[in-house]
């Protein structure tokens, strides 16, 4: 039979970030919301906790984890915070993950110990504005000249690329085009590391969003931007494949960011009710509240379940793609309707910004878009039944 109780060392993790999350990040969490402030001083400290190093080799900076440890810090941290918890998840998976995956040893010794560290931020400049999940789309340029890549284009909705932690953005680029037999044009598409103080990249002004409102988000300008040729990261031509891999592990972690979200619309849920009064009694002993509250419960439960399966599959070597589309989408789902069934609970409290549930409200709706749209969960789950 499977065991489902978690090791000791990754049990010793939760509680450890479960503490660190309602300690120090809940306190100044609707500051920063109401604010549009960067959390700095919040990402220093997980920096120096080792949350941004859980997956990476201690020979590149890291704490030699995994991914499975970092999902579930992102569990606890999303649970008070989900800006913070998708700041330290793209800090990861977006930043330093394609880095560390297809970087040359030079690469990985230049830009992995200070994203490891959490000193510095990295972001992973994909979409654009007709370009994301359909990579054809890709209109950003990168030409050889001299030695130097030099890259023409725009990105939007690039997390983590405005900061002043910000080390560089790897964009994605057609850098050559080849004919297909029916004659239609093929692009060849490659990712490029940009440090973000070269010349011509301009992180534009952020963006003002619904939710998610102290983590760091820009549209990017790059105009005849040159950096060294051996900026290239992994071969040429495999740049959006390369990513789709990087997605496919990111899917895992954000369905982990969700349930968390999920379970802290529970958590203040299950608070609320047995605080707030109404006709003489607290409004948890009527069983329409007891209901809403243990269908929450079953959505998040049923959500960590489905993200330790795909990080399992994962760790062990095993197809995980469907496991991780299946995750992303049941816990996505998990967190919207969590927050709002957790806003019904409160009521009128529910609509106001200073209080959590209301900021799960607004957070978890791009957990249904980022990082893969529910469509496109159903799509690929869909594709491997044969359909």
């Amino acid at each position: 039979m499977p065991n489902f109780e978690l090791e000791e060392e990754y049990q010793d993790l939760v509680d450890t970030v479960r503490d660190f999350a309602d300690e120090v990040i809940a306190p100044v969490s609707a500051k920063h919301d109401e604010e549009h402030s960067f959390p700095y001083e919040i990402v220093a400290q997980m920096g120096q906790m080792g949350l941004f190093g859980l997956p990476f080799p201690e020979e590149h900076g890291g704490m030699g984890g995994d991914y499975f440890a970092l999902s579930l810090a992102l569990e606890e941290i999303a649970r008070v915070d989900q800006s913070c918890a998708i700041t330290l998840e793209a800090g990861v998976s977006l930043g330093a993950m394609p880095v560390y995956r297809f970087g040359t040893d030079e690469q990985k010794a230049k830009w992995l110990p200070k994203l490891a560290s959490g000193e510095a931020l990295a972001g992973f400049g994909l979409t654009e504005s007709e370009a994301g999940s359909d990579a054809s789309g890709t209109r950003t340029t990168a030409k050889l000249e001299n030695g130097e890549w030099v890259i023409n284009g725009t990105k939007e909705f690039i997390t983590n690329s405005g900061t002043d932690i910000t080390q560089h953005v790897t964009v994605t680029a057609v850098t050559g085009t080849s004919e297909r037999e029916d004659g239609s044009v093929k692009k060849e598409i490659s990712t490029i590391i940009v440090p973000t103080d070269t010349e011509g990249f301009t992180a534009e002004p952020a963006y003002n969003k619904v939710g998610w409102n102290a983590s760091d988000t820009h549209p990017l300008t790059l105009k005849n931007v040159r950096v060294p040729e051996e900026n290239l990261l992994g071969v040429r031509g495999r740049g959006y494949a390369n990513f789709l891999s990087i997605l496919d592990e990111g899917r895992i972690a954000i369905a982990a960011l969700a349930t968390g979200a999920a379970q802290g619309c529970v958590d203040e849920s299950v608070r609320y009710a047995k605080e707030r009064e109404q006709f003489g009694r607290n409004i948890g002993s009527n069983q329409a509240i007891q209901f809403k509250i243990a269908r929450m419960q079953t959505r998040a439960h049923t959500a960590r379940l489905a993200y330790y399966k795909a990080a399992s599959n994962m760790l062990a070597g095993k197809p995980f793609k469907t496991e991780a589309a299946i995750a992303k989408l049941v816990a996505g789902e998990a967190a919207m309707d969590n927050a709002r069934d957790a806003t019904q609970v409160f009521g009128g409290y529910g609509f106001m910004n200073e209080f959590l549930v209301s900021r799960h409200y607004r957070d978890s709706k791009i957990l249904e878009v980022g990082e893969g749209t529910t469509e496109v969960q159903l799509m690929l789950i869909a594709r491997e039944l044969g359909l």
